[in-house]
């Protein structure tokens, strides 16, 4: 089963790269003045952006047989090789090279996740947390994406892009811990999950993070938004995997430390690729 899950979140990583790449070409054509229902009602026009939101369907389900599969410790991390995807699909659509430096930074972004599930080692815990659970889980995370919002608000270009991306990363984090509830549910029938709470609630995330995400493929190169949203999501997951899910990771104390360090390695590829985003960026006067 451990074997299978990591096969179908590889699917859903290369499904939703192919996503990522096809909406952000079809979001930073329109101009960053247009938002709101404006910005959907111009990208439902776009036959690319509808072959993004295919290919983002087949993530979405994709990555529903992996939680139903395995853990949300196990599948969300392994979803970051999304970046070795879309960096040079997102390259090739928009005419640029994808310089060693972002191979690189990838690659280490891509690396750690992996340590990090070889070394937290994780198990299985509860499909549904108590509501109780979840309202101490949107009292933090809502004032934080509030928060990106009002900063996305008030910026531009690359900063706007990465106030965005984590308002994403944060909403597909809890999307996916809701999926794996969701998914649990179909066992009592397809039915069941119209009359349960969790059911709306991952579509209010899934739509909110699908939004953010255009506004941000909107604002700025793909580089800038995609590391941030790849990393969040299953940072924001595995949180929420451990703390309400009742997920164990087993590491001892020298493996604690380094799940640490591929943390740091994580942010820090993060960074370095929405810096180079940022430079791609022409200034003021029309010139790089």
């Amino acid at each position: 089963m451990t074997a299978a899950a990591v096969i179908v979140a590889l699917i859903s990583a290369f499904l939703y790269a192919l996503a990522s790449a096809t909406q952000q070409q079809a979001a930073s054509a329109v101009p960053e003045d247009v938002k709101g229902i404006r910005l959907v009602l111009r990208l439902i026009r776009v036959p690319a952006w509808w072959a993004g939101f295919v290919g983002d369907t087949g993530g979405f389900i994709a990555q529903g047989i992996a939680l139903a599969l395995g853990s949300l410790v196990l599948v969300q991390p392994l979803l970051v090789s999304v970046l070795l995807f879309a960096l040079p699909l997102g390259a090739w659509f928009g005419h640029r090279h994808v310089t060693r430096a972002n191979w690189a930074w990838a690659a280490v972004l891509t690396i750690s996740l992996a340590l990090f599930v070889l070394v937290a080692n994780p198990t299985e815990g509860i499909d549904r947390a108590p509501g109780e659970d979840w309202a101490i889980v949107g009292a933090i995370l809502v004032p934080v994406v509030l928060v990106c919002l009002l900063g996305a608000a008030v910026t531009h270009g690359t900063t706007r892009s990465v106030l965005l991306a984590v308002a994403t990363g944060i909403c597909y984090g809890v999307a996916a811990a809701l999926l794996k509830t969701v998914m649990s549910l179909l066992g009592d029938g397809l039915f069941e999950i119209f009359f349960q709470w969790e059911t709306y609630a991952l579509a209010v995330a899934a739509t909110l993070g699908t939004y953010f995400q255009q506004a941000a493929f909107q604002a700025g190169a793909l580089e800038a938004s995609l590391p941030a949203v790849t990393v969040l999501e299953p940072v924001v997951a595995v949180i929420l995997g451990v703390t309400i899910m009742q997920e164990d990771v087993r590491a001892n104390d020298v493996e604690w430390v380094l799940i640490g360090l591929t943390v740091l390695a994580m942010a820090a590829g993060t960074i370095a690729l929405a810096r180079a985003a940022a430079a791609l960026e022409p200034t003021p006067s029309g010139r790089r």
